[in-house]
C-alpha cells in the first residue's frame, strides 16, 4: 500500500497509547505537543504518498564521510536539462561547494571550482535566475548574515565573481526567493531577520520581520529592504512567494518558529507593495522552508520540512499537492508525499525543485538520509502522474 489516509488521526489522538506505524520513526507520537496557541487542527486528513523507499527515484548529488554537507539550492538553465546547484559544507554557513548536471539531474560533476570568497560564507547560499529590461540573463547567488552579499555570472556559471556586499543591511536565509515583477528587469526578493543582522554587528535576537528587497535593474543592485510581516506573538521567517496561475497576485509562505502555530501565508495584489495580515495555514501546509513550483496541469507542487504538530512523517522532506486555491481558502489540499525518511530530528530539508519539459520535478535538498551518517545532498525525480497513480486502488 502506497499510501495512509490520516482520518485515523483523530482516533489516535484519543487513545491512552500510540502505536507506531511503518511512516513513522519511533520518537514521533501522533500527539499534539503541549501549549500550542493555534486554533486550528494540528493533524491533517489528506492522504500521504510515500516515495521515500524507491531508490531507483533517487540521485545522490553530493557525499563525504564525516562531513555535514547542507542546505542546496538549484537552478535550471535555458536549456532545460543543465543544472546548478549550491551548498554550504556544515550547517548553513561553510565555505560553498559547487556542481553542474550536464542531464537533468541524473549525474552530477566533482566539485567545480569557486572564487576564493566563496570559502567565507556564513549562511545558506541560494541560486536565482534573472533577466534586466534589456534582455542581459544573469545567475545571481546570495550569501546572507551581515552583510548579505551577491556574486554573479553572466555566462550561465562559466565564470563567477566574488562574493560582494549588496548593502548596509543583513538578514538570515537571504534570498529565500526571488520573484520577477511586472515591469521587465525588476525583482522582489525575500527574506528574514530576527534583530541580530539586519543593521549591521550581531546584536540580541528580539523579534522576527520579514523583509523585501528591490532591484531595477535585473538583480545588480538592491533597496534598502522594506518590512512586510510580522506577528509578535508568532516567529514568521523562511518566505517562500509565489504568483497565483493569472499572475495578478503574490503569496508567500511561512515558517512558524516559537512552534505555537501553523505556518502562515500573506497575500499581496499589488507586486508587493502593500500585503495582507498573517493568516493561518492548515495543518497540510505547516513546515518550513517551503519551495513551490507549478505542474504542467496547474497543480501545485510544494517541499518543505514537516514540523507538523501531528503529523506520522514529521521531521522528514515532504512535499505537498494541490491548487492555488487551497492557499488562498485554507483547505488542505489533495495529498502529501513522504520524499525521503529522515533519520535525525527535524535537520534536513531546504529543497530545490526544478521542472523538466517532460513533467519530471527534480528536487535536491540535504538530510540525515543514512542512520548515524552526517547529513548529504540527493536528488529525488518524479511527475505528479506517477503519484497520482498510487492513490487509485
Amino acid at each position: 500500500m502506497h499510501f495512509r489516509p490520516i482520518a485515523a488521526l483523530s482516533l489516535l489522538l484519543i487513545t491512552p497509547a500510540f502505536s507506531q506505524t511503518k511512516l513513522q520513526k519511533v520518537d514521533v507520537t501522533l500527539a499534539p505537543p503541549k501549549n500550542l496557541k493555534t486554533k486550528l487542527p494540528p493533524g491533517y486528513t489528506i492522504p500521504i504518498v510515500d516515495i521515500s523507499a524507491e531508490k531507483e527515484r533517487q540521485v545522490i548529488v553530493d557525499r563525504e564521510p564525516g562531513q555535514y554537507l547542507g542546505h542546496p539550492t538549484t537552478v535550471l538553465l535555458d536549456d532545460q536539462t543543465t543544472m546548478l546547484t549550491v551548498y554550504p559544507k556544515g550547517h548553513g554557513r561553510g565555505a560553498i561547494v559547487y556542481k553542474r548536471s550536464y542531464n537533468g539531474g541524473k549525474t552530477w560533476s566533482g566539485r567545480l571550482p569557486t572564487p576564493k570568497s566563496w570559502e567565507t560564507s556564513l549562511e545558506v547560499p541560494t541560486l536565482h535566475r534573472v533577466v534586466d529590461a534589456a534582455g542581459k540573463k544573469r545567475i545571481i547567488m546570495f550569501s546572507g548574515l551581515y552583510p548579505i552579499r551577491m556574486a554573479v555570472t553572466e555566462d550561465d556559471g562559466a565564470n563567477w565573481s566574488e562574493l560582494k556586499p549588496i548593502g548596509d543591511f543583513g538578514g538570515i536565509v537571504t534570498m529565500a526567493t526571488v520573484i520577477d515583477l511586472k515591469t521587465p528587469g525588476q525583482y522582489l526578493a525575500f527574506f528574514h531577520d530576527d534583530g541580530r543582522y539586519i543593521r549591521g554587528a550581531p546584536a540580541k535576537a528580539w523579534r522576527f520581520w520579514v523583509y523585501t528587497s528591490l532591484s531595477k535593474d535585473g538583480g545588480l543592485t538592491w533597496s534598502v529592504p522594506a518590512p512586510i510581516a510580522m506577528l509578535p506573538d508568532a516567529n514568521l521567517c523562511e518566505p517562500g512567494a509565489l504568483r497565483s496561475p493569472d499572475g495578478k497576485q503574490i503569496a508567500v509562505l511561512l515558517r512558524e518558529n516559537s512552534r505555537k502555530y501553523n505556518s502562515f501565508v500573506i497575500f499581496s495584489n499589488d507586486e508587493g507593495q502593500t500585503w495582507t495580515e498573517p493568516k493561518e495555514l492548515p495543518a497540510a501546509l505547516t513546515g518550513d522552508r517551503h519551495v513551490a513550483k507549478y505542474a504542467p496541469d496547474g497543480r501545485l507542487f510544494i517541499s518543505f520540512r514537516d514540523t507538523t504538530h501531528v503529523s506520522p512523517t514529521k521531521g522528514d522532506w515532504v512535499g505537498w499537492v494541490g491548487k492555488y486555491d487551497d492557499i488562498v481558502n485554507g483547505t488542505e489540499g489533495q495529498y502529501r508525499i513522504r520524499i525521503m525518511d529522515n533519520t535525525k530530528g527535524a535537520d534536513c530539508t531546504y529543497p530545490g525543485i526544478e521542472l523538466l519539459p517532460d513533467g519530471t520535478f527534480v528536487t535536491t535538498t540535504y538530510g540525515h538520509w543514512t542512520e548515524g551518517e552526517q547529513a548529504y545532498v540527493v536528488s529525488v525525480r518524479f511527475k505528479l502522474e506517477e503519484l497520482d497513480a498510487k492513490l487509485r486502488p
